[in-house]
């Protein structure tokens, strides 16, 4: 049994063509609630909260960059 699940992730990856790759992925705020309750739901709503902005700006920029490689 999988006793673990992502809620926010960033990767930097190369696919199978050789590309290199960026990812950011997480666990939508609104279904937070359906599988967390009490302070770790509070807890989770400040993470995302904190690190929401530094990784999409973190995925654009890595984005635009890697898209000038092109």
């Amino acid at each position: 049994m999988n006793e673990e699940g992502n809620i926010i992730s960033f990767k930097v990856f190369i696919d199978k063509k050789g590309k290199l790759m960026t990812e950011y992925s997480y666990l939508p705020k609104k279904e937070i609630t359906k599988f967390f309750d009490g302070e770790d739901s509070i807890l989770l709503h400040k993470v995302f909260k904190e690190l929401d902005p530094m990784f999409t700006k973190l995925h654009k920029r890595l984005e635009k960059e890697l898209e000038s490689f092109i």
